[in-house]
């Protein structure tokens, strides 16, 4: 874990000014800070998109990133708190409706929970643990020429999700233990 201390200036400079007193004086608070992402990489990807890499879609996008547990908007939002205290929930949902937008971020949905955000942009299959409620990504075609699914002449399909449900082997190893 990385910590910032953070002083406080004015007292800072009531204490070690010409008042003569010393950096024992000086008020501070430690703030945790989270892990985040290479700002520039975050940046490139949001400009090669043809987004404005601005500061907050910087955070979402780079919250995305770091969680690969497919966040819901309310947990993107509380990440985000973090990193940018200012930031509002309006603002988050704007950022992901961008980064959706412009192909950087999947929107997943299963059953009738909170949409969820992945950015993973591989053909790949959303797995849910009926246990634990994690969602793992599986490889694999999404596609349904690529799946075997037999699609009528005539139709087009313009949008496939694969999502499956079961028990994640963590859940599935405790259950042996029991």
């Amino acid at each position: 874990m990385r910590f910032r201390i953070i002083l406080n200036t004015v007292d800072a400079t009531r204490a070690i000014g010409n008042a003569g007193g010393t950096m024992k004086d000086v008020k501070a608070r430690t703030v945790f800070v989270p892990p985040r992402r290479d700002r520039g990489v975050v940046s490139r990807c949001i400009v090669e998109s043809g987004l404005r890499p601005t500061a907050q879609r910087e955070v979402v996008y780079g919250i995305l990133l770091d969680k690969l547990d497919h966040p819901t908007a309310d947990e993107v939002f509380l990440h985000a708190k973090q990193e940018k205290p200012d930031i509002s929930m309006a603002t988050v949902y704007n950022c992901l409706d961008a980064l959706v937008k412009h192909h950087l971020v999947k929107q997943v949905h299963l059953d009738r929970a909170a949409t969820r955000y992945c950015p993973n942009m591989h053909e790949h299959a959303h797995f849910q643990c009926e246990t634990c409620g994690d969602i793992s990504d599986f490889e694999g075609a999404s596609k349904p020429r690529q799946s075997g699914f037999k699609v009528p002449r005539g139709f087009k399909v313009t949008h496939s999700e694969v999502s499956m449900r079961g028990v994640c082997a963590d859940c599935s190893g405790k259950e042996k233990t029991k």
